[in-house]
């Protein structure tokens, strides 16, 4: 039986293998990468298969993922290309802001294209993944990315021109961010470390699960918090008045523009 082989065995190959094994994955997952030590780590980590020689994986394939960074996919796929081995006619990339047009170009016409954002929670089966499809992929084809991914969490189906902004704001680099900021806030106003990020985990994990599980529009849950004269009014005018929401909006914007400036190498 043909596998899902990953072409780079960095750290999203490593969160997608050890969901989809948590997540009870029973196909094959094959990794090719130039270097060892990265394919023994995650043959130990999430028991998959290895492969040394770039034709021997391809030949494998019955979906190839490309996983290496932006400014690498043109090279691994013209590698692809000079090896003598068909690719698959279902190629899926995870390279932020390498558009379709892009991979067709470089590995040819009969190659059918979906590019995929899995979030790194995917590690714990807890991930996000947006998608987007070539035309020329099939209905068939289109539902096997799909349950591909939902092991590891919702598979959101967009238009290729909304992926770098997804990209740029479902990271999960937005919650670390704001729990150092937060619990570094807390501890300058006088908790220790441990309290300090107790403190923050809850106010941001625990307070978004009960945004999610209870079904309030947010707008409410802010009108609710917020009660004139109390702490959480003072708390958000402040920090909106310091310019919260603009520093937010600056980061989703570079981060746009980098995904824009990779589809440029």
């Amino acid at each position: 039986m043909k596998a899902t082989v990953f072409l780079g065995g960095g750290h999203i190959t490593g969160a997608l293998a050890a969901g989809l094994r948590l997540a009870g994955y029973e196909g094959s997952i094959v990794v090719y990468d130039r270097h060892p030590e990265k394919l023994r780590a995650l043959r130990r980590e999430s028991l998959v298969e290895i492969e040394r020689d770039l034709r021997s994986a391809v030949e494998r394939a019955g979906m190839l993922v490309v996983a290496v960074r932006p400014v690498s996919v043109r090279e691994m796929l013209e590698e692809v290309a000079a090896c003598g081995a068909a690719a698959p006619r279902l190629c899926v990339s995870l390279a932020a802001g390498i558009p379709l047009r892009n991979l067709r170009t470089w590995l040819g016409p009969a190659v059918h294209w979906a590019r995929a954002m899995p979030s790194p929670v995917c590690r714990i089966a807890r991930g996000l993944t947006p998608v987007s499809f070539a035309r020329s992929v099939t209905a068939a084809e289109r539902v096997r990315v799909r349950r591909f991914f939902a092991y590891v969490g919702p598979v959101l189906d967009l238009p290729e021109r909304q992926l770098d902004a997804i990209t740029a704001a479902h990271s999960p680099t937005h919650g670390y961010h704001a729990l150092a900021a937060l619990a570094k806030a807390a501890q300058d106003a006088g908790l220790d470390r441990a309290t300090a990020l107790t403190a923050a985990a809850h106010a941001l994990s625990d307070g978004i699960v009960y945004w999610r599980e209870s079904g309030q529009p947010l707008e409410e849950l802010l009108r609710e918090a917020a009660t004139p004269g109390g702490i959480a009014a003072a708390t958000m005018s402040a920090m909106d008045a310091a310019g919260y929401q603009r520093v937010v909006k600056a980061g989703i914007r570079a981060g746009v523009k980098q995904a824009r400036r990779n589809a440029r190498r």
